[in-house]
């Protein structure tokens, strides 16, 4: 009789094609009024002898038929799910919003462009570090003490280094890039050819200052340089990053502690009815400080200013992209607005050309 059951119990099991129909197979077999229950309330019928081998057989097949019904439970469940990934699909590599699309900023794109002019010139990058010491980014670039640059309201000062005394003590954030004139040189034997992009950091706030910005440097060291391969790298560099081959270039005579003589560079340009216009015109805009590499700071980093010279320039990366690229406050640069990014960013598939200055 319990063989017959238990044939009929695992035929009824395995005959379940869904959840539901094996629920009803669990509660005829199992339930308060199942048929393997029914029989165990049978057994106080019997003699000793009969109730024991009688319960021990119910016993086993109880578990059996628990153990098959888990079985065909789980075989039933990745069923379902096979049957639910077949029709519910979803293709993640679809964006959710395919109108959005990133842009590379104009920061990124700028430098990339110096990149691409400078290194035609054969010039190679350099790196430094953001947090520099008094003795790099002042005293090496022969500012004398007192000089209004070291002045907490242009630097951002640090606690200062104990493991260190003096010069080397005190910690700022760096104010220009001129910074890896020095480490660069003191590492390295000339000639240097080299340029140095990366952020800078002064205490001041307006439409054309930020507390971070952009810096570029450019450093040539060599027994044989002058005055006019400074002149002629800068204006090669003015007319080919604003695509203008006849660009006006003059140089005004200017001051600078780590460069004697020094010079500011301007480009010519236009302001008629109150805009601005690179090019030929009857005004002109500076964009840009050079000069030849002070005998101090050469001296200072182990360099014999008998033997070599050189010249030295720095920019603004912000403010040639403002004025490439028509953009008016320094300020937005660094605001991450979605829409000013999209209107002045550029495709990173489809880059400018940098000849023309056209997207």
């Amino acid at each position: 009789m319990i063989a017959q059951l238990k044939a009929q119990l695992t035929d009824m099991v395995g005959s379940a094609k869904d959840l539901n129909a094996l629920e009803e197979a669990r509660v005829t077999a199992l339930g308060k009024k199942g048929r393997i229950t029914d029989l165990m309330k049978t057994l106080g019928t019997l003699s000793p002898e009969e109730r024991k081998t009688t319960g021990a057989e119910l016993n086993t097949l109880k578990d059996e038929i628990s153990a098959l019904i888990e079985k065909q439970e789980q075989a039933l469940k990745k069923q379902a799910l096979d049957a639910r990934l077949a029709h519910e699909k979803m293709d993640v590599t679809l964006s959710v919003r395919p109108q959005a699309k990133g842009t590379i900023h104009p920061i990124s794109q700028t430098m990339d462009e110096l990149v691409s002019i400078f290194g035609a010139m054969g010039f190679s990058v350099a790196e430094g570090p953001d947090i520099e010491d008094d003795w790099h980014n002042f005293t090496a670039l022969n500012f004398p003490p007192g000089h209004p640059a070291r002045e907490m309201h242009d630097t951002f000062y640090l606690p200062d280094d104990p493991k260190q005394t003096g010069d080397a003590a005190k910690k700022l954030l760096r104010t220009h890039t001129s910074t890896m004139q020095v480490r660069h040189m003191m590492a390295n034997k000339p000639p240097y050819k080299i340029i140095v992009m990366g952020r800078t950091y002064r205490s001041d706030y307006d439409m054309t200052h930020t507390p971070m910005f952009h810096q570029i440097e450019g450093l040539v060291i060599d027994k044989d340089i002058h005055m006019g391969h400074l002149k002629g790298c800068l204006m090669d560099f003015a007319r080919a990053y604003f695509g203008m081959d006849q660009l006006p270039v003059r140089f005004r005579p200017s001051f600078f502690p780590f460069t004697e003589p020094s010079a500011e560079m301007d480009i010519g340009c236009s302001r008629k009815d109150g805009g601005l216009k690179i090019g030929a015109g009857d005004d002109w805009l500076e964009i840009l400080g050079c000069g030849m590499v002070h005998p101090n700071v050469l001296k200072n980093c182990g360099v014999d200013p008998d033997e070599y010279q050189g010249f030295a320039f720095g920019m603004g990366v912000e403010r040639i992209a403002m004025l490439k690229y028509g953009i008016p406050d320094l300020r937005t640069f660094f605001d991450s607005d979605v829409r000013w990014l999209s209107h002045y960013g550029f495709d990173p598939l489809d880059r400018p050309n940098r000849a023309t200055g056209s997207k």
